[in-house]
């Protein structure tokens, strides 16, 4: 095992951050030059969209790289040859309020190795938040990520000092997970303590919000197995996002050296983001989702394309009459664009695809859908696929 020697905060933190890459802590695009990018200031500062759709940045660390849990998707698993360090409390503390104070970061997102056991390694991610609510008065936001097997106590101490939690339900059932972990019960480690969050967020005076994390890729499992969870949980747990992360296997120290298809694992990663989309903006169900024989979604074509590719009975749309949640059936229309739709006609009938903005290739695509009143017109693009 290689081990440093005495490295200093900048130096933990350079290789912690590294380390923390595959916690999301937003979704993804699937353009490359946007994909987990990190800032310039230093890996540990993350960029991340904001509901209003701006941009800002996250102070985002593991507190230690050590883990005695034997995953076989991770590279900080146990018996792994790699460089190991933690911080203290007192270093991520210090070193977050030097950012915060600057203006360069609005929050802090804390996760960690298993180290020993869950809640000993629980009682050092919640000690630096302790130390900047109690200490410093920082009423900023914070994320902290619960681990599997924590107890009840620690979950709660968590909750109350967070403004979002997290537990990474990592596979789509137990029969998935029991292929890559040894050491982790489903239901016990992870189900059952998304099952008692939801019940203390609930409960909770100040709002905490609660997500998880698949990791897409990594024991076989199909995407129509991952948004049959996806479904279940917003509707049985109430969480507020699902993230995914794509299987990389690499080499610790090397993350260039890839051994798999990345590619296609990004593309994956990209296509459930864009079902998890569906879901909580557009109205889509489970039951809408369309896969191919091995339960996996288009990667050449978007999941709200193939739905309507395969309900041609539900077009042409009338652009001018339709309500909302027909219109965002429409492949090409965006949620705001819908809005300017129906703001648009509220004032004059819309008679072409110029009346709604410049067109671009998103609202050319919207046209072979949309009922513009004038028949002719519309048999040049109705069904053009």
């Amino acid at each position: 095992m290689l081990v440093t020697s005495r490295p200093n905060t900048i130096e933990k933190l350079q290789l912690l951050s590294r380390d923390s890459q595959y916690d999301l802590a937003c979704a993804c695009s699937y353009n490359k030059s946007e994909h987990r990018t990190r800032g310039t200031n230093g890996k540990w500062i993350y960029p991340v969209t904001l509901p209003d759709g701006g941009v800002a940045s996250l102070f985002k660390t593991l507190i230690s790289n050590h883990c005695t849990s034997d995953c076989k998707y991770c590279p900080l698993r146990q018996n792994e040859d790699i460089r190991r360090c933690s911080l203290s409390p007192e270093e991520i503390a210090a070193s977050f309020l030097q950012y915060y104070r600057q203006g360069v970061v609005f929050g802090l997102f804390l996760s960690s190795g298993i180290t020993c056991s869950s809640d000993t390694a629980m009682e050092k991610l919640i000690a630096p938040v302790e130390i900047l609510r109690k200490k410093h008065n920082f009423k900023g936001y914070v994320h902290l990520k619960i681990l599997p097997g924590s107890s009840r106590a620690a979950i709660e101490k968590a909750i109350s000092l967070s403004n979002a939690v997290s537990i990474n339900i990592e596979t789509p059932g137990a029969q998935y997970l029991d292929k890559l972990s040894s050491k982790k019960d489903f239901l016990k480690d992870i189900v059952e303590p998304m099952k008692l969050i939801s019940q203390l967020t609930a409960q909770s005076r100040h709002r905490v919000k609660q997500t998880t994390q698949f990791i897409v890729g990594a024991a076989g499992e199909s995407d129509r197995d991952i948004v049959n969870y996806t479904s279940a949980l917003y509707k049985r747990i109430n969480l507020q996002r699902v993230y995914f992360s794509a299987y990389q296997k690499h080499q610790p120290d090397n993350p260039k050296k890839q051994s798999i298809n990345t590619e296609n694992a990004f593309m994956r990663e990209h296509r459930l983001y864009q079902v998890d989309f569906l879901f909580r903006k557009y109205g889509f169900d489970q039951s809408d989702i369309i896969y191919d024989q091995s339960g996996l979604l288009s990667c050449e074509t978007d999941p709200k394309e193939v739905w309507a590719k395969n309900h041609p009975e539900f077009f042409p749309v009338s652009i001018n009459t339709a309500d909302r949640h027909k219109l965002l059936r429409v492949p090409g229309l965006g949620l705001q664009t819908v809005e300017t739709i129906l703001n648009k006609r509220k004032l004059a009938k819309i008679r072409s695809i110029d009346d709604i903005g410049k067109v671009g290739s998103r609202l050319f695509r919207a046209c072979k859908y949309l009922d513009f009143g004038d028949s002719q017109k519309n048999k040049a693009f109705l069904f053009n696929f």
